[in-house]
């Protein structure tokens, strides 16, 4: 099947196609678990959807998926899938607050409309786990009322929680319908500091539509630190409340450096750096003298990337709040090297036709989506596939990254 009609099969089409790539002997779920899940085996949590295979099969599913959905492509170099660990890989928790005050719980609602909390979660860290327990403990002692989506009233929503393991520090978000809670929060945080001193930034994020949106505009600082500081290879970065930042540290690690290494063959002196974030990508692939632009629209992830970027003590270097489909550039200092990590939607006609104008000699793609970069790439028609590999950053499930090295016809051999 050519790949566009793949394409225009959609994503639910795919990923039952997905299916056909397990164990065909596999028809009912095993008695253990790629890893032991209690919410799984009861059917209570089916997040990780892909729990009940073995770990080598879910690897090479993801493997054969990508192959076929690349099937019409001349690709020089397939690369060894990067595996990720099997649990506590997770350093982001995105918990709904639910229950009552006196009761509240952070988790998913389960059966029967009754809350499940997943404090437990084998995906997070035993620490993490410990801390998202606690919080269960001291939302009660705050006496902070959960939101009610179906009656629009209470105030806390959601808790998001993230880890740095540079310095095993966190930051604590509370998302709020209002700033009413606030006093509540800080009156009762130091109860929460005495048993988790390492949680270093706490914000309070106001989203007030009746709505399931995750986080609001406004965020309110609770706290005098404002990032928290991590670092991947010899690369210094920084999370902060709004900036997006992977959530398995040890596979991004690997992504970054892997970008850097096929890089460093092309020497470019001009990199452009679409959809930065906090800047991993740029910041791994520059040197000293490399001209570095990074657009991102999220102005806190600039913020991130722009210290990075000083910490490392790089000179030609400009991170711009920007959307990338927006972007106007100097056309004196055309990239010899353009980074891509768009979201899951892709990059889009706009940007693609961009990116073929400016013909730079190499596009490093990095893709959470698979369809959409199978739908991206025809559109290169002057770039030669180099190197594929798959990072695995979201085990379990059918999900994973794609790091793709597409080279221009015309562009002189890499010193190896």
């Amino acid at each position: 099947m050519p790949v566009l009609e793949k394409i225009t099969t959609g994503w639910q089409d795919f990923r039952s196609k997905m299916q056909l790539f397990a164990d065909p002997s596999i028809t009912t779920m095993p008695s253990s678990l790629a890893i032991p899940c209690p919410h799984f085996a009861a059917q209570h949590c089916t997040s990780c959807r892909w729990l009940d295979r073995t770990y080598v099969q879910q690897l090479a599913a993801k493997q054969l998926a990508l192959k076929s959905l690349l099937a019409d492509f001349v690709v020089h170099e397939w690369c060894e899938p990067v595996p990720s660990p099997l649990q506590g890989f997770r350093n982001k928790a995105k918990m709904v607050v639910l229950g009552a005050a006196h009761a509240p719980i952070l988790g998913i609602m389960g059966a029967e409309g009754k809350p499940l909390s997943l404090t437990d979660c084998p995906l997070y860290p035993v620490p993490m786990q410990a801390l998202l327990q606690r919080l269960e403990g001291w939302i009660q002692q705050a006496g902070l009322p959960p939101y009610r989506l179906d009656k629009q009233k209470g105030e806390l929503k959601y808790i998001l929680l993230t880890h740095s393991r540079l310095h095993d520090q966190y930051l604590l978000r509370f998302v709020l319908r209002s700033e009413q809670a606030i006093p509540r929060i800080q009156a009762n945080l130091p109860l929460l500091l005495a048993d988790f001193p390492n949680i270093t930034v706490i914000s309070a994020n106001i989203q007030p539509v009746h709505m399931a949106i995750l986080e609001g505009k406004q965020e309110i600082f609770l706290s005098a630190a404002k990032h928290l500081p991590e670092q991947f290879n010899d690369v210094p970065l920084s999370i902060r409340p709004k900036s997006f930042f992977q959530t398995n540290p040890i596979v991004a690690a690997k992504l970054y450096q892997t970008a850097r290494e096929w890089t460093q063959a092309l020497q470019p002196t001009v990199i452009w750096d679409l959809f930065c974030g906090v800047g991993g990508f740029g910041l791994h692939c520059a040197s000293t003298d490399t001209q570095l632009t990074g657009i991102e629209i999220e102005a806190e992830a600039i913020a991130c990337a722009r210290n990075s970027a000083q910490a490392l003590h790089l000179k030609h270097v400009n991170f711009l709040a920007l959307d990338s489909n927006q972007f106007q550039p100097n056309a004196e200092h055309k990239p010899e090297l353009v980074i891509v990590n768009p979201p899951r939607r892709g990059l889009g006609m706009e940007l693609v036709t961009q990116l073929a104008t400016l013909n730079p000699a190499a596009i490093l793609y990095s893709s959470c989506n698979a369809l959409t970069l199978a739908q991206d790439l025809p559109q290169l028609k002057n770039y030669q596939i180099k190197r594929v590999q798959l990072f695995d950053m979201f085990a379990h499930t059918e999900h994973f990254e794609t790091l793709v090295l597409l080279t221009h016809y015309s562009s002189p051999p890499h010193k190896e």
